[in-house]
Order: structure tokens, then sequence, then C-alpha cells
């Protein structure tokens, strides 16, 4: 049986909510989702298979100008996806003031609405928090870019009008056999899955500055047979005073966040687990290429 498989790329600005479309698009959580932007920094691989299709999401992080090393690499995730996309869904966020000309002014996007290779399909999100005059003019003014094969209006938290999202998707795939195992969601291991889901729950319990200064790395993750699994994970901050914000008056804090990661993590992984969490600091962590190809950003050589 002819198969059709390609690689469709999220592409927006910070808080857009292209985690949020991705997990609608695939009918489960994959990627960490809050309300604060600057949530994802690697690219999140999602693949969804039915019999005769298979579609590999490839979220990104928010478009920014980049102000350090990390958000540099954030930038480039986004490059490579865009060169790796069959399609590319711009996710537009009506909510945003300016959201047509901020996102298409972004040098990343300009070069990707240019390529020829690529089937480009804009999304206007958030339309729950909109207007239908201002949905309209939006509609209007990237219609008129002529950039896109089409243009659809939805709310990925509301989880309205996705699935013509995916008929359109499933339509534009080019034939190709199937690049992974029907039964695989993500190229990503358990490992990276359960430190995602404790970073997220420190967007959800911290302010300001903190989350953006946290990195989340799993010391241990032991399979015990008759036991639960054990799990010991470093929460890295740049300074002693985030130590001290992030484990709170008397423990309070990282207790509340290994409680409510340990059941999200039991959840996803399927299986009991002993979440043990310690807090570390490494100064200047997202500056320091070292410390990021220790954690996955760079690689080893950069």
């Amino acid at each position: 049986m002819n198969t059709k498989a390609g690689f469709v790329g999220l592409i927006g600005l910070p808080n857009a909510g292209k985690s949020t479309l991705m997990n609608r698009l695939l009918g489960e959580k994959l990627s960490i989702v809050t309300k604060k932007p600057q949530t994802t920094r690697k690219r999140i691989l999602g693949i969804l298979s039915e019999e005769d299709y298979q579609i590999v999401f490839l979220d990104t992080p928010g478009l920014m100008e980049p102000k350090y090393l990390l958000q540099k690499t954030m930038r480039n995730y986004v490059e490579q996806s865009v060169l790796d996309a069959d399609i590319l869904l711009y996710v537009f966020d009506i909510s945003m003031p300016n959201c047509t000309e901020r996102l298409l002014s972004d040098p990343i996007v300009k070069k990707a609405s240019s390529a020829n290779n690529l089937v480009r399909i804009a999304i206007i999100n958030k339309i729950d928090l909109s207007s239908s005059e201002l949905v309209k003019d939006v509609y209007e003014k990237i219609e008129a870019t002529n950039i896109f094969s089409e243009v659809l209006t939805i709310s990925a938290k509301e989880n309205f009008n996705i699935k013509p999202i995916l008929d359109s998707l499933i339509n534009s795939l080019p034939e190709s056999p199937k690049y992974f195992p029907d039964d695989q969601i993500s190229d990503e291991t358990e490992r990276f899955h359960v430190s995602e889901i404790i970073r997220e729950k420190i967007f959800g319990f911290y302010k300001e500055e903190i989350p953006y200064s946290v990195e989340v790395e799993i010391e241990e993750f032991n399979e015990r047979e008759n036991r639960k699994d054990f799990i010991r994970a470093a929460i890295i901050v740049e300074r002693d005073s985030q130590k001290s914000i992030i484990i709170g008056k008397k423990g309070e804090m990282i207790k509340k966040v290994g409680s409510v990661s340990r059941e999200e993590i039991e959840e996803f992984i399927q299986r009991p687990v002993y979440l043990e969490l310690v807090v570390k600091v490494r100064p200047k962590w997202r500056s320091d290429a070292r410390q990021l190809s220790r954690f996955g950003y760079l690689n080893s050589d950069a």
C-alpha cells in the first residue's frame, strides 16, 4: 500500500500556542505548556501514525531576538526545522498586537516564505480571545500576502477547528514511506520527557526570572523490579538566591514541585515513581557553551 509521510514544522512568536496545537493534533500531551513565553527550548518531535500516513511534527521555540547563547541556540532549532519541513504551519497569535507583521518580518520566516519547496499553511490561533471583526481583518491581511495555500482560524486551547488542519496536512503530505515505527510517538527518551515535566511545573510555581534561569538534569533513572522506579533530578539555577527561592521556606516549594511532578510522571510512563529533587548552582549556564553541551543544546564540539 502506498503511504504518505512528511515533516510538519510549527513556527511562531513566543506563547503563540504552538505546543498546545501540536498536542491537540497528536491527541496527547507531548510538549509542555505554560502561560509564560519561551517555555519550549528545544525542537520537540511528535509522531502521528495511521495506516496510510505519518505526520512528523516539529514543535519549535518561539522566535525572538536572542540575548544570550541559549536563546541563539533556540533560534537555530527553528532554522533547522524550517530546512527539514515539507509543510510549515505559521501560528499567528491574534491576541498579540500586530501579530501578522511581527511574525512575517522575522528573517527566518521571511526566508521560509520565499522557499519554493514548502507548503505553507497559516493558523490564526486564540480566536476565542478576539472579536469577529479582528479575526476577519487579520485573516484578510494574511490572505493578501499570497504566501499561504490555506488560512485557518482556530483555538488550540479550546480544541476548536483542529480537524481541518489535520485534513489539510494529510492532503498536503508527499508520498513517502513512513520514517518511524507506528508505535513511536517521539524521538526523545523518557528521561527527556521527565525533565520537561519537572521544568513545566517550575514555570507554574515560580514567577519572573526564575523559570528562565532553570534547567532540569536527570542524574539517575532506575527501573526497579517490584519497587517504584527511582528518579533523581537536579534543578539547575544560576545563583544562590535562586536556589533559596526554588527550595522555599522549610523546603515547602520544592516539595510541591516534586509532588505534582511525580503524579504527572507516573501518568506519562505508566509506572509508580520515587522522585528525588536536588537544587544545584551553575553560574551563567545559559551563556556557557560547555554547560549547554552538557544539557544537550549544543554539540559537544561547539
